[in-house]
Parts: C-alpha cells; structure tokens; sequence
C-alpha cells in the first residue's frame, strides 16, 4: 500500500533497527515508522550518524506520535559494539512494554573478490565475523534482556538473511558462512526462547549498493556474470517491495519461530 492508504496500527511498540541508514534498513524502517501507534518508541542503528540523523529528522516531523533514537555505531569494533549494547539498556526500559521488535539488518559482503584460499589474514575473517555475527549476537541477547519478559508482551526478533545461507557461492566464503551461522544462531534462540518470535527472512536479490559490489567485484568470473545479468534483465527487487513482504509476513504472524522464509516463497 502507498502513503494514504489504510494502514493498521500496532499498539505502542518499543522496535529496534540495525543497518537503518541505507538500503533495506532505510526502506524497512520508512514502512514500519506508520505503522508504530503513538507512543512507541524507534531505536536506529548504523555507522552514519549524518544519514541517521537526516531519517531520525524525517520520521519526527510527522505527527505520529513517535519517539525516534539513533545511535551511530561501528559494530565492526568492540567498542561500537558496546557503545550500541549500552543504548539498548538505556533507552528500552524506558519504552513501551507491550510489543519488542528487533530487525537485525546489518551486515556486510566481505571481500568477493577473494577465493577461499585467498582468506588467509586471522584478522580480516576475525573482523568480517564479529560484525556479522558477533554484533548480531550480542546485540540481540542484550535487547531481549533490556525489554524483559514481561506478562501479556510480544517479542519477535527478525535476522535479515539470505539464499547465501543456505546455498554456496564461488568467491562468497566470508558472506555464506556468516550468514549460515547466523540462521542456526537464531534456530537456537527459537528453540530456547518459545515465547519469542524468531524469523531468517531472506530478501531476495535486491537493488542496493551490495548488489553493485556483487556484479563489480565479485572474483569468480560466472558468479559475477550472474549478478551482472540480474541487474541487466530487471530482476533485482525494489528495497521497498520486499520490506513490504516482510511487514505482511509480521502482521499474519503465521510463520514457524525459528523458519528461514524467502521472498519468493510468499
């Protein structure tokens, strides 16, 4: 549905975005932010504090009723990370105790131009892993801690993932392998956790500036022919039309906690 269109509203809701600033974040958080009933409280996560601060102002200047947060934050660096874990402390206690979602969208493709024998530097997988998988984690389990269990509340934590992670691709150990491990992380919190609603949503291939790297950079010569004809035949999805499938599959509320549910698959 478009701007102007009936839109349900949720009741007062305490949301948690990672990667808001560009790209899907920014596409999800834009069609999440009305639906949000007053009162609810919308905290931002990226490294740009510029392009954070241009969404937060954009998202306050309509009449919604809406408390904006962002924390500009490289979870890539333990500092980032803590930095990001301590604003989750502080500012959700304080947020309205009925409904928690959390969207862990931030990630990164690793170097693609690499082979697997190419990845021999400790410190470039280290680095690639805390933040796709590390600041995941730790991100979640303290937003889960934050918010509580609290009676007659719903929590539901989404993990943006991939066909990557169930799928390998040449040139794409680093991005496969984070992803995988980040789906069976939250398989785990699904299985732990029965009360909270765990999703693995996978996009689908989508017009972002990640896909420009896949079809420029990517280091075996098919792979990138691949992602080039995608782009050439139109068949890269619109940020928009996907986070849009994301917002249906949380208000059916019908998925299996802990599924790994595809765009195309809806």
């Amino acid at each position: 549905p478009g701007p102007g269109s009936e839109l349900r509203r949720w009741p007062a809701s305490s949301c948690v975005v990672t990667g808001a600033s560009r790209g899907f974040g920014r596409s999800l958080v834009r069609l999440l932010a009305p639906r949000l009933g007053r009162g609810s409280l919308l905290l931002l996560l990226a490294r740009s504090a510029a392009q954070l601060a241009e969404l937060a102002a954009e998202l306050r200047g309509t009449d919604s009723g809406l408390r904006v947060e962002f924390v500009a934050a490289d979870l890539a660096c333990e500092q980032g990370l803590r930095q990001a874990t301590a604003a989750l402390r502080e500012v959700l206690p304080a947020g309205p105790p009925g409904r928690l979602l959390l969207i862990n969208n931030a990630g990164s493709l690793g170097d693609i131009s690499k082979t697997f024998l190419d990845l021999t530097d400790p410190d470039e997988i280290n680095s690639y892993f805390a933040f796709n998988i590390t600041s995941a984690l730790c991100l979640t389990s303290s937003t889960l801690q934050a918010f509580g269990k609290q009676p007659g509340s719903s929590r539901t934590v989404v993990n943006i993932s991939s066909l990557c992670a169930l799928k390998p691709f040449k040139s794409w150990a680093l991005y496969c392998s984070g992803k995988a491990a980040r789906d069976m992380m939250f398989q785990v919190l699904a299985l732990e956790e029965p009360d909270v609603r765990v999703l693995n949503y996978a996009p689908g291939p989508l017009d972002t500036d990640m896909q420009l790297l896949a079809r420029t950079k990517t280091g075996d010569e098919a792979m990138r022919q691949v992602f080039q004809n995608l782009h050439e035949s139109g068949q890269l999805i619109d940020c928009s039309v996907s986070a849009q499938k994301l917002m249906k599959l949380l208000e059916e509320d019908t998925f299996s906690s802990g599924a790994h549910v595809d765009f195309y698959s809806i």
